[in-house]
């Protein structure tokens, strides 16, 4: 694989951990500023809401900038949003710091993904994608659980100054590692960018990678209190589960990848969202056992985000075939897509969680599954339709 995939992926690891890293703080959060459990975790659904924004309309303005120089100002906002986490004065100051940083996270993961698959054949064009979120999930197995231990034992602050240092070095890589000369599709016009949210197949993507992520965020976004409150672990344990979470995430998502190469986006998908669903629904019940609740979360994370490749592939094969030339806008938005569900996932979470008990989260969580797997199925068939008629 280039050198240029592994910036990009180095680039993925610093946004990736700032993104999650919140999920291990949510209980210190909300103690140290004097805020509920379900405000801490609006957090989570402000950082979503900023990816949300920044994802189609900034990957829209930047369309004719060259693709090394966005890089490069995304990781500058990346690391000035950190910095000001890391000096907040009051949580409204940090909701405002998710916010820019989630705006730079949008527009990186939309041209990323974008690059990533221009930089292989075609055969690889998953596997490509694969390997750039793998710095996701390796966020995940070392930056999260590593960035939850900092945050217990040295403050929450200094975990978002770890962070903005980590960013500061993703920077300097892309800097070095992303050649000038990137390939650039022609930037599409206004009337074009917006048939990508006016087209049915592609709007039906966006409903199954925002469900798909709903039910994962209606639990996952509580599972540090879950694991304290319901399952019974200390805090200091909470580190060390999502280091186990989070290397099952970096194996699923890999065969996530190969599984959508192989396969076809629709049958990867229909098993993961099969799977997720399931093990959604066991969760509510294996969450009281200690054993019990470590192996569904190492399951869990083999399928949580199992789905990014394919969606992500999908995504951009339908843009090819109904918009050709907004593909990079209407990748933007499944970006977007992707932390619509996140922040409804983790706003429907904390509705739960005030109104019926974190054990609730996960059935819930199941259920919103289940609708991204009919949302597949019914996607699938019309494909076939489709082939027919050709």
């Amino acid at each position: 694989m280039p050198l240029a995939l592994w910036a990009l992926t180095l680039s993925a690891f610093a946004i990736g951990t700032t993104e999650f890293v919140i999920v291990g703080l949510v209980p210190t959060i909300a103690n140290d500023l004097g805020v509920s459990l379900p405000s801490a975790g609006l957090l989570v659904s402000l950082y979503a809401v900023g990816v949300a924004i920044g994802a189609p309309v900034l990957t829209a303005l930047t369309g004719r900038w060259n693709r090394k120089i966005v890089l490069i100002s995304l990781m500058g906002l990346f690391v000035l949003g950190n910095l000001l986490a890391w000096q907040a004065p009051s949580y409204e100051t940090l909701i405002l710091a998710r916010i820019l940083t989630g705006l730079a996270h949008g527009v990186f993961f939309s041209i990323g993904s974008m690059i990533a698959t221009s930089l292989v054949s075609k055969d690889k064009e998953a596997s490509a994608i694969a390997i750039m979120f793998t710095g996701l999930t390796v966020a995940l197995v070392t930056g999260v659980p590593l960035g939850t231990w900092i945050g217990q034992h040295f403050g929450w602050r200094a975990t978002f100054l770890v962070v903005s240092l980590l960013g500061l070095i993703a920077l300097i890589g892309s800097a070095i590692l992303v050649p000038k000369n990137l390939k650039q599709s022609i930037p599409a016009t206004f009337k074009e960018q917006l048939q990508v949210i006016v087209k049915p197949r592609l709007l039906l993507v966006y409903l199954m990678t925002i469900l798909g992520y709903g039910g994962t965020f209606t639990a996952f976004t509580y599972l540090a209190p879950i694991l304290e409150q319901q399952t019974g672990f200390a805090p200091s344990a909470i580190g060390l589960i999502m280091l186990v979470y989070g290397v099952s995430v970096a194996v699923g998502n890999i065969w996530g990848g190969k599984l959508a190469d192989k396969r076809g986006p629709i049958s990867a998908l229909s098993i993961i969202f099969s799977a997720l669903t399931i093990i959604l629904l066991a969760f509510t019940f294996t969450m009281e056992s200690k054993i019990a609740a470590v192996l569904t979360i190492l399951i869990w994370g083999a399928f949580a985000f199992g789905n990014v490749p394919g969606l992500q592939l999908y995504v951009v094969k339908q843009a090819k075939k109904h918009t050709p030339n907004a593909v990079d806008v209407a990748s933007g938005l499944n970006i977007a897509a992707f932390n619509i569900g996140i922040a409804l996932g983790s706003i429907i979470g904390g509705s739960v969680v005030e109104g019926m008990t974190l054990q609730d989260t996960a059935w819930i969580g199941a259920a919103i599954s289940a609708l991204a797997l009919v949302a597949t199925r019914y996607s699938g068939m019309l494909d076939k339709r489709e082939v027919q008629r050709a």
